[in-house]
């Protein structure tokens, strides 16, 4: 019997930034333009995201750089970092790729280097994958998420359908951090504020869902997605206590306390697994 092909890797391309602009003290949005995005293609979905591979600081190569060579010669204090990002929006007409960047200050790898990006700075990605899109069939939507889903459900909301009623419940630091969101749909947000409470366990949200009140009679979807034992918890409600069908459910960990990315990354699949066990033995 044949072995079925294996899946071509996706071959990285390089951008560069044309211009930045800090949208709140936390979010800081990039576009970015260059001939490796001829042939870049997203629309599908609605979460699009790509891979951006960001090389240390005083790191002796820069994009472009084949990631298997560097990985060969450089120790792994060296290797560049893999951080994942939503696509905001893509203007195929202009060829430009919107990118918007949580920053937490001097912490991490790809806040500070968004804070740094001027205009002519290379970065190296790969993408976009996606997977999930407003069902426009739906009756109502609920979007949940913290900072780092603030993308994904801004570019969510523009795919509902006029007058469909969609809940977004998103969480952040405070008022400063909210921004401007927009729907056809009959939106209801609502901002949940953190005030200096840790960043981590998303009861917030949970509790927030929990006293939703949500159309009666009508086949919802439900859009889950940031830091990982909110996502579990918030999913794990919906399916088992609101009744909804685990296909009307996106539920995704975008990260993970106390983890980093590639920490999550080794976990996620088994992380995944737990959470269909957890469901199970409640329904």
């Amino acid at each position: 019997m044949n072995k079925p092909s294996p899946t071509p890797k996706r071959r990285p391309f390089v951008v560069e930034v044309l211009r930045s602009k800090q949208l709140t003290p936390g979010m800081i949005r990039i576009v970015f333009g260059g001939k490796g995005l001829q042939s870049f293609r997203a629309g599908e979905f609605s979460d699009h995201y790509v891979k951006l591979q960001l090389p240390p600081p005083g790191a002796t190569y820069s994009a472009p750089f084949d990631p298997e060579q560097v990985r060969n010669d450089h120790s792994a204090e060296e290797c560049f970092r893999t951080r994942t990002y939503t696509v905001r929006h893509w203007d195929e007409s202009l060829q430009e790729l919107t990118i918007d960047f949580v920053y937490h200050g001097d912490t991490g790898i790809a806040g500070p280097w968004a804070a740094a990006a001027r205009p002519g700075d290379k970065v190296q990605m790969i993408g976009p994958g996606g997977a999930y899109s407003p069902d426009p069939d739906a009756g109502w939507h609920l979007m949940v998420g913290d900072e780092a889903c603030i993308p994904a459900i801004s570019a969510s909301l523009a795919r509902v359908p006029v007058g469909i009623p969609v809940f977004a419940l998103i969480e952040v630091e405070g008022a400063g951090e909210e921004l401007r969101l927009e729907s056809s749909g009959e939106l209801r947000i609502e901002w949940q504020y953190r005030n200096g409470r840790p960043r981590a366990q998303g009861n917030l949200l949970l509790e927030a869902v929990r006293s939703l009140e949500l159309p009666a009679g009508l086949r919802g979807q439900a859009f889950v997605h940031g830091e990982a034992g909110m996502v579990r918890d918030v999913r794990k409600h919906l399916i088992v206590d609101r009744g909804m069908n685990r296909t009307d459910v996106s539920a995704t960990g975008y990260w993970k306390f106390t983890e980093t990315e590639e920490g999550w990354r080794m976990y996620k699949g088994e992380w995944k697994r737990l959470a269909e066990l957890d469901v199970d033995a409640a329904a």
